[in-house]
Formats: C-alpha cells, structure tokens, sequence
C-alpha cells in the first residue's frame, strides 16, 4: 500500500511539473501581479498611460532606482473645491509604490513599517515607504531634466499603494496622506482625483495648452523608451519583472533564438502549433526586432517566426531574488525586453 501511495505521489510530481511547468510560480509573481494590476485599474479610473517596473539611473549612487509605476493622466476634468464651478483640465505624472504586504502593518517612530503575519515571514521591517517614493520622484525628475525635460513645480505627485486583501492595520489613520490602504483602495472612484493627486500648482493657470501637450508627449515618448525591468507574461495571467538570461534546450533550438537578444529584439510571443500527436509539441516565436527609429515598436509586417519544442527554457532571474527560475516556452504567452 506504502508503494503505491509513494508511486502515486512521484507520478502527481512528475504531471505536475510536465503540464505546469514551474513550481512556486505563485510566490514569483505576486508582487509582479500586484503591480501590474494596480497600473491596469489605475489607467481604467484615471485614463491616460501607467508605466511599469522603470530602472532610472540614479546619479548619486551610480546604480538604478527601481519605480514600480509611473502613471501619466490624461488632461483630468474636475471641480474646482472652492468655487464648485471652474473646470479645468490639467496634466500630471504620479509615481506609486505598490506594497503587497499582508498581515498587520504597524508604523516605528521613524516611520519604518512592521509588518508581522506576512505569508513569507512572521515579521519584517521596512523602510519608510513614503519617503522612498518621494525619492524616487525625484530622482525621476532629475532623470526627465537631463532628457531634456524641465517640469514645472508640483507636477510630481507620488503615493503608495496597499492593494492586498489580506493587508490590516490596527491604527490606519496613522498612516500619512500619501498611503491608500486597502480599504480606500476598493472604495477608490474615478471622481476621488484628491487620493491620488498632487495638482499643479499655478503652472499652467492662464490657458497654457500648449505647454500641457508638449509635457504630456515628452512624457510619453521618455516613458517609453526608459529602461525597464524584463518581463514575462505567463499563463494564468501573471507577470514575472526581472532580467532574461539565456534560453535553454536542445542545441538546434538554442541556435534558432540566438538573434534574441536585448539589444535586437523588443519583445516576442508564444503561439502552440501542436498538441497532439507523437512527435514532440513545438511552439512559434514570433519576435519583434527594436526599431530605434519608431520609439521602440514595430508594425506586425516586421514580427519574425522560428518554430522550437515545446520544452525549451527561458533562464530568468525574477526582480529582488537571488535565485534564478526556469520557465518552460510552453508556459509563457510574452516576453519584453529592455533596451
């Protein structure tokens, strides 16, 4: 009997890694999700583009400043609160910092966070995540000037964001103007710009819609090209940031995604061309050459196709970890690559 439970459970490992490909996928992907769910609801309330998982270059430390989100609104109609009757639309850029903790977060005088029940550890401190995403604003601001950029003041809100469910705090109205709980998170409405705004103050005042649009392009096309963190789109609609590495499999394979690379390639997608049969399953890469000259992107006449098994790897070191995963192609719907 002890045989054939212990036969059992080597068969359930070996279906399980054949059909599902990678194991602790859930606890890779989390704060990827997380982030990139907070940008998809943020572009629904707020219109305009968010950006994710940008690397700006920090001058002082010579390394680069991870931003989860950028978000850059489109112009924004609303009320005036004193008079209840100017309406003006203006423009704006947000850094958010996206926090999936869960457990009870409490705040030290130092405004450090505690966090104690998280699922990966019992208790964890953190640094001041408000001050760390003003840093990162601007370090981001710095970063817009030297391309070239000159913001006017108050343009640059920044705010961190709770969206786990599984997040309480004993005291939440400890927390500074600058956090959205969960709880305001869920209430959140397209209508509520205050939670999420630091408005102009006087820049454009007087009608300057020229100046408004000349920002909001710059914005855009800067956003786009910045450097970003690598990323993965894989089945079960969950996102993996962190660096590509290399892929691995058969020699012929291997050798057929060799033109792959960073500096050559922008992004590629998987598409099943088998599923049955005895010969092995074999999947379509259609890759996207970079296109310098068009702002990153290319037109669907440009995608390129090799076909490889099925059981190829992608080689991916996943953002704040120091282990690096494999990823089966036939679990992958997309990668993007930074420049």
């Amino acid at each position: 009997m002890w045989v054939q439970i212990l036969c059992g459970l080597l068969l359930y490992k070996v279906l399980k890694r054949i059909f599902y490909d990678d194991d602790d996928l859930d606890v890779e992907t989390s704060d990827s999700n997380a982030i990139f769910s907070v940008a998809n609801r943020l572009e629904k309330l707020y219109g305009g583009k968010a950006y994710v998982g940008l690397r700006i270059p920090d001058p002082d430390t010579g390394s680069r400043q991870n931003i989860d989100i950028v978000l850059v609104t489109k112009g924004a109609k609303f009320s005036n609160a004193k008079t209840h009757s100017e309406i003006e639309s203006l423009r704006e850029a947000v850094v958010v910092s996206v926090k999936n903790l869960s457990g009870i977060v409490s705040i030290n005088r130092d405004g450090s966070w505690v966090c104690e029940g998280d699922h990966r550890h019992r208790s964890r401190q953190y640094p001041d995540p408000v001050a760390e995403a003003k840093k990162q604003a601007s370090i981001l601001e710095a970063y817009l000037e030297q391309r070239g950029v000159a913001l006017p003041e108050g343009y640059f809100s920044y705010k961190v964001i709770l969206p786990n469910p599984k997040f309480s705090s004993i005291y939440s109205s400890n927390f500074p103007p600058e956090v959205i709980t969960f709880d305001q998170w869920i209430l959140l409405k397209p209508e509520q710009k205050n939670m999420l705004s630091g408005w102009i103050k006087g820049a454009f005042r007087g009608g300057k819609k020229e100046m408004q649009e000349s920002i909001h392009q710059q914005l855009n096309f800067i956003f786009s090209t910045a450097p970003i963190w690598d990323r993965l789109e894989v089945k079960g609609n969950k996102y993996v940031l962190g660096e590509f590495l290399e892929f691995k499999g058969k020699q012929e394979d291997t050798q057929a995604l060799r033109p792959i690379k960073r500096s050559k390639v922008s992004r590629l997608v998987i598409q099943k061309t088998s599923m049955f049969g005895l010969a092995p399953s074999r999947l379509q890469v259609l890759y996207c050459p970079r296109d310098y000259r068009s702002e990153g992107t290319s037109t669907s006449s440009e995608w390129k196709e090799v076909t490889v098994r099925s059981s190829t790897e992608v080689l991916f070191q996943p953002q704040d970890s120091n282990k690096i995963r494999k990823f089966k192609l036939s679990s992958i719907l997309s990668m993007q690559l930074s420049a």
